[in-house]
């Protein structure tokens, strides 16, 4: 079998399904850079990300797939797992190889593991809208920081821009090393160089942060201690709801 190298890019994974159906190798595994572990055995091929190459595809499975379907396809890959870089794959090359209506077959795996996927991105991308807690600095900026499970930020864009179209904001995310800013106008990609006080936890140092932060989380500690019944406490079900991953992201948690 070969092993199909690739950048991790969703141009990369589809420049390797053009390439798939060029070279025509047999079966192949799709592995990217990161997850791959060299072996003496190996027969490896480098896929090169090529815009044109991956345009060409994806054109291909817009023609065939539903725009649900589409963004189904997207955010699976915005998982960022091994397996389903995988099934990307295969499910691409299933649906470029049968007759349309091809990803109604719950019976392929590939369809099947996709559809999984996609939900569990969509959870982990409404956990994120609902758990983020900024914090304003001495500059003006309101900064959160999340680890998501899964590469959910290209998802949740235009829900903040929208939400909070008044206030300059950042989502960093610390586990990816990248965020977006809203500087009022537009939400752009950013690298932060240097911050290593926020890079070992999820809420900023009180040194640059507005003196009125620390009453705001003050204020909002004892209005959910206040509002909070002990007698109707069911731990249980509150974990369902607000898994413990999530609270170092919540002011009232810390």
């Amino acid at each position: 079998m070969t092993t199909y190298l690739f950048d991790g890019s969703f141009e990369g994974l589809l420049t390797a399904v053009f390439e798939y159906y060029e070279r025509k190798p047999g079966s192949i595994q799709l592995v990217s850079e990161n997850d791959h572990q060299p072996s003496l055995m190996d027969d490896t091929f480098e896929v090169v990300s090529d815009e044109a190459k991956a345009k060409r595809v994806w054109t291909g499975l817009k023609k065939k797939l539903s725009a649900d379907w589409q963004q189904r396809f997207y955010k699976a890959f915005l998982s960022e797992e091994a397996t389903t870089f995988q099934h990307l794959f295969d499910f691409a090359c299933y649906i470029f190889d049968q007759p349309p209506g091809a990803e109604q077959n719950f019976g392929h795996p590939a369809v099947v593991a996709i559809s999984k996927m996609d939900r569990s991105v969509n959870r982990e991308r409404h956990r994120m809208k609902a758990f983020i807690r900024f914090e304003e600095t001495t500059d003006g900026i309101f900064y959160a920081a999340v680890e998501p499970d899964f590469n959910v930020l290209p998802l949740i864009a235009s829900f903040f821009k929208n939400r909070y179209a008044d206030q300059r904001w950042i989502i960093y995310d610390l586990k990816r090393k990248y965020g977006l800013y809203y500087d009022l106008q537009q939400v752009t990609e950013i690298q932060l160089q240097y911050l290593p006080e926020v890079k070992s936890k999820s809420n900023l140092p009180e040194a640059i942060l507005q003196d009125k932060e620390q009453l705001y989380a003050l204020l909002w500690k004892d209005y959910f201690k206040s509002t909070n019944i002990p007698a109707r406490k069911n731990m249980k079900l509150h974990l369902q709801h607000v898994p413990k991953r999530y609270w170092k992201y919540l002011t009232e948690k810390r």
